[in-house]
């Protein structure tokens, strides 16, 4: 069966690689993660109230885009509503519960998606579908009429998004999941899309149940939730769909006081790589403060994983799975073209044993499967030959992988390959 040909937004999705993802909120300020008012059971009209103290005073949208850039980002994916049902867009008269209504007196939207451009980042915007604060109910608990109205305020939601901020990149939706048997008019939401944003991708999430599932012929994307992807079988597809793995910067998608378990940039430059190895995007997460300022850490290992994009960041955005091969442990190469790449995990960093906590790693690893003749081989982070044997007829290929030097470890290092 044929694999059928990527309409031109989704092949430029996937070359974007590597984005932001923001969650931001009236939960931000009480520091107990995005689900803060669900997952607390805390009353509807206090939780109201959080909109009074948000000022917003520390969000600069230029400076976001700016630690996104740098970290190697191409995109960032704002939330404009979450399940709380505060915008931090201006709803026309939809409402009074937004951004310009609260102290803030800003529409956020609008200045993130005037910082995106200036930084030369592709602004996306999430929007929940679901909603815990229209007309004091919850998505899931409206009979069948007031649904259909939620519906009507939902497409009139989007619509603004759609018509108010010049071309975006694409439109992420979150919470069908919550009614898993209800007609969400799909059809009727994403034709207005593409009528207003022919060139926007359409990402529907299916949450952690359905990972990698494709849903409404109009999306252009499969998501996988904090979860590794796994190579998408296009074979067959009408439409050929491209594949995301969001991934939270610690354990929730807001900002908690005490959550300490965030991702390392050893963690994050492996997610990275084992996200593209499968032909993935890798949507990161961070979770600003209150009023929307970049916490430190996350600046920290952004710079981090910037630094090591700068150095293997073509291989990460133009590479695609080269597929038919076995590798040596977590292995696995790219390609664009004639051009490969060798990603190779678990280096050794070499030096004394009184210094270096065991070296075991280095040496040759064997591939099987890879027919091309090899004509130039270089290490993309400083240009140093590589080492290697190959037999073409019998498609093995031998690389010498040698322990880093003593103070240096790359974590996953990248081969160029030239072939022909």
């Amino acid at each position: 069966m044929s694999i059928p040909t990527p309409l031109p937004r989704v092949a430029a999705f996937e070359k974007l690689g590597l984005g932001m993802f923001v969650h931001w909120g009236l939960y931000s300020q009480l520091e107990k993660g995005e689900w803060a008012l669900n997952a607390n059971h805390l009353d509807g009209k206090d939780y109201e109230k959080l909109q009074m103290s948000f000022t917003a005073e520390d969000f600069n949208a230029k400076e976001l885009a700016r630690i996104a850039k740098n970290a190697g980002m191409k995109y960032i994916t704002l939330t404009t509503r979450h399940h709380e049902g505060f915008s931090l867009y201006d709803t026309c008269g939809l409402n009074t519960y937004d951004a310009p209504h609260s102290p803030a007196g800003r529409d956020l939207v609008r200045e993130f998606v005037d910082g995106c451009r200036a930084e030369g980042i592709v602004p996306f915007f999430y929007h929940t579908t679901l909603d815990w604060h229209w007309h004091g109910k919850k998505t899931q608990d409206l009979d069948l009429q007031e649904f259909d109205e939620y519906l009507d305020y939902l497409y009139r939601s989007v619509e603004i998004l759609c018509s108010n901020y010049g071309q975006i990149g694409g439109l992420w939706f979150d919470g069908n999941w919550s009614r898993r048997d209800s007609d969400w008019k799909e059809d009727r939401l994403y034709k207005m899309i593409h009528r207003m944003q022919p060139n926007a991708m359409i990402i529907n999430n299916t949450g952690l149940c359905a990972l990698g599932k494709t849903g409404n012929e109009e999306i252009d994307s499969v998501t996988f939730e904090n979860n590794p992807a796994h190579p998408v079988s296009r074979e067959g597809m009408k439409k050929y769909v491209a594949a995301e793995v969001c991934k939270t910067m610690n354990s929730h998608w807001g900002r908690s006081m005490l959550d300490f378990n965030y991702l390392s940039p050893k963690k994050l430059i492996e997610w990275i790589c084992q996200s593209r190895g499968t032909g993935a995007n890798l949507l990161l997460n961070i979770g600003p403060l209150a009023q929307g300022g970049i916490p430190a850490y996350e600046k920290a290992v952004l710079e981090l994983a910037g630094k090591w994009m700068s150095l293997f960041g073509e291989a990460i955005y133009n590479g695609k799975p080269l597929t038919g091969m076995k590798y040596q442990g977590r292995d696995f190469m790219l390609h664009d073209g004639s051009v490969c790449y060798y990603v190779a995990f678990d280096i050794p960093m070499g030096g004394d044993s009184n210094v270096v906590a065991g070296t075991l790693g280095f040496g040759p690893r064997c591939v099987s499967g890879f027919g091309q003749k090899i004509i130039s081989a270089k290490w993309m982070d400083n240009g140093e030959e590589a080492v290697f044997m190959q037999d073409p007829e019998k498609k093995l290929l031998t690389i010498e992988c040698s322990p880093y030097p003593y103070g240096t470890d790359l974590v996953v290092r990248i081969l160029r390959l030239e072939t022909r």
